[in-house]
């Protein structure tokens, strides 16, 4: 299950209780009649990466009835710079460099930062570093291993205008096109827009606090104010499903309505 921008210590006009609608989503999530596996959540579990919002994350991710919980910090999660909050809660399976990876039920999964260092026009950036890390950890697995990667920022250029997308992004996917079945999950635009590009399928998912417009509609990213009936429908999650002998991953996206 992928759940992202939760966006708790908002208060703007576009959601005037995010607490509210996170919880509503968890309850989506709680009530499936199969438990998953894992939830991912693809970042800006924050508004303003302060201790007490992070707290009242806690509390509420604390209720899912998962086996196992991941997550990747966004730009909110680390407005103080070195992200201390978000790490010291989230950084221990990544030893708090923010990218990692694990195998579950035979599918590769792979963690990746990209809010830290931005590039032009505001997009992401995934660095030497952690492109070097990401060469190496799937120079030994075999092409027909399954692989899921998440980011927050899209890791396509969905609209460089906005800043949505990540600038070197184009380098991690030559490592990853040579593998039969790769889902790409990301958040940030608050939306759902899906791509595939060969083997490699991206999606960005609904947030859990507000919409934004669609790209180039209006003056730029930002809450995004509807009438209090169609919120429910345009917050949610997604699940994701693992079908064996089949191509990509099915993702079925969930709104609150």
């Amino acid at each position: 299950m992928q759940i992202s921008d939760s966006h708790i210590g908002f208060k703007g006009e576009a959601n005037p209780e995010v607490p509210a609608t996170v919880r509503r989503s968890i309850d989506l999530v709680n009530a499936l009649p199969e438990r998953p596996a894992l939830v991912i959540h693809t970042g800006d579990i924050t508004h303003l990466s302060k201790p007490d919002e992070f707290d009242v994350a806690g509390q509420i991710f604390s209720s899912l009835k998962s086996a196992e919980f991941h997550s990747v910090p966004g730009e909110h999660d680390v407005i103080d710079g070195p992200g201390k909050e978000y790490f010291s809660r989230f950084g221990k399976l990544s030893d708090n460099r923010g990218y990692y990876s694990f195998d579950n039920h035979g599918v590769h999964f792979i963690a990746l930062i990209n809010v830290m260092n931005f590039k032009a026009n505001g997009l992401g950036a995934l660095g030497e570093d952690q492109l070097a890390w990401l060469e190496n950890d799937l120079k030994n697995r075999t092409s027909s291993t399954p692989i899921v990667v998440f980011a927050h920022m899209p890791l396509w250029t969905v609209y460089e205008a906005w800043g949505w997308g990540t600038g070197d992004a184009d380098r991690a996917m030559r490592y990853l096109r040579r593998f039969g079945s790769v889902t790409v999950l990301n958040g940030h635009i608050h939306q759902i827009v899906q791509k595939t590009e060969g083997n490699i399928t991206f999606h960005t998912a609904r947030s859990m606090a507000y919409p934004q417009p669609a790209a180039g509609n209006g003056a730029g990213p930002g809450p995004l104010k509807v009438p209090p009936d169609l919120l429910p429908k345009v917050l949610g999650v997604t699940s994701v499903s693992i079908v064996s002998n089949s191509g990509a991953f099915p993702l079925n996206d969930i709104s609150l309505a």
